[in-house]
C-alpha cells in the first residue's frame, strides 16, 4: 500500500496554502493530503489562464479590497473565505489504480469515487463536469495540475458563503452545461444545509483515502515547509487589479511571511503597451 502524509490545517491563508502545494508538487516526490478548514484572508482565486477583466467584477473587488490570486493549476474562479473548506491530494501517478490514466478527465472521475464515501451519506453526490454536486446543485469546485510523474487535485468546498462576495464574480462566458444558464446563486448550495457536523465531515476524508488503498500518516506543517526552500518553478501569483501586475511570491518558512519574487506587467485588453 502507498503511504500518504496527512496535513491538517485551520484558517491558513489560501495564498500560503497554494504556495505550499506548489512546492510539494514540484520539489517533493512524496504523497500528501492537505485539509485546510477555511482561509483567514478572503480571496478570489483564478485558474492559471484566468483573466480578471473577464471573470471578476473588478470595480466591486477593488472597493471590497479582497485579495486576488492566480493559482498554478487550471480550473475556474472561486471566492474563498473562512467558510470554504479546502481538500487537496498530491500523489505519484503510481498510486492510481491500473485502469486510471493520469489525464484530466480520468482523474476527475477517479476523484468522484475517492470522495463518494465522504459525501454520499448526505445527498445524491455526483460529479457534474468538473464540479461536485448534490443532484444538480454545486457545493465543490475542482482543479488539477499534472506533471510527468505526479499530479495534484485540489477542491474547494462551500460549507457556507456570503452572497455579497459571490457577486464579485462575473457570469463567465463558458459555463458547464448542467448550470443551464442559472444565476450563480441558483446553482450553488451550502454544505451546512446537508451536513450537521463540519468536523465530522473533515474527519471522513482520511477514511476515504484508506478506502482507496492508501495508508494515512499524520504530518506536521514543518514537514511540508522544508520543500519551500528547494529550487523549483513557481507559478502562484498575487494579482494587483489596479496596476495590472502579477507577482510571484516566495514564503519565508521561519516567519511564515510572504515575500515578492518575480514580477511582470499584464496589460488589460484594449490598453496600449
Amino acid at each position: 500500500m502507498h503511504a500518504v502524509k496527512l496535513l491538517r490545517l485551520s484558517k491558513v491563508p489560501i495564498l500560503r496554502q497554494l504556495l505550499l502545494e506548489e512546492a510539494l508538487l514540484r520539489a517533493d516526490n512524496g504523497n500528501w493530503c492537505i485539509i485546510n478548514d477555511g482561509t483567514s484572508i478572503p480571496a478570489i482565486v483564478m485558474g492559471i489562464s484566468g483573466k480578471p477583466q473577464e471573470l471578476i467584477n473588478v470595480p466591486a473587488a477593488q472597493e471590497n479590497g479582497i485579495q486576488v490570486i492566480k493559482r498554478f493549476s487550471g480550473g475556474g474562479t472561486v471566492v474563498t473565505d473562512e467558510n470554504t473548506i479546502f481538500a487537496t491530494v498530491i500523489l505519484q501517478t503510481s498510486t492510481l489504480p491500473p485502469d486510471v490514466e493520469c489525464y484530466p478527465r480520468p482523474l476527475m472521475r477517479w476523484s468522484e469515487s475517492l470522495y463518494a464515501p465522504v459525501f454520499s451519506p448526505y445527498g445524491r453526490f455526483n460529479l457534474q463536469e468538473n464540479d461536485y454536486c448534490f443532484g444538480d446543485m454545486k457545493f465543490g469546485g475542482n482543479a488539477q495540475a499534472i506533471t510527468k510523474q505526479r499530479f495534484l487535485h485540489h477542491t474547494s468546498l462551500l460549507w457556507d458563503y456570503q452572497s455579497e462576495r459571490m457577486q464579485l464574480l462575473k457570469h463567465p462566458a463558458k459555463i458547464p452545461d448542467y448550470r443551464a444558464d442559472r444565476d450563480h446563486m441558483k446553482f450553488v448550495c451550502k454544505l451546512k444545509d446537508y451536513v450537521l457536523d463540519r468536523e465530522h465531515l473533515l474527519d471522513n476524508i482520511p477514511g476515504a483515502l484508506e478506502q482507496a488503498g492508501l495508508t494515512v500518516k499524520e504530518a506536521e506543517l514543518s514537514d511540508a515547509e522544508k520543500f519551500l526552500e528547494k529550487d523549483y518553478f513557481k507559478n502562484t501569483k498575487l494579482v494587483e487589479l489596479m496596476s495590472g501586475q502579477h507577482k510571484t511570491f516566495d514564503m519565508h518558512t521561519a516567519t511564515g511571511s510572504i515575500a515578492p519574487g518575480t514580477q511582470r506587467t499584464v496589460h488589460p485588453p484594449g490598453s496600449q503597451n
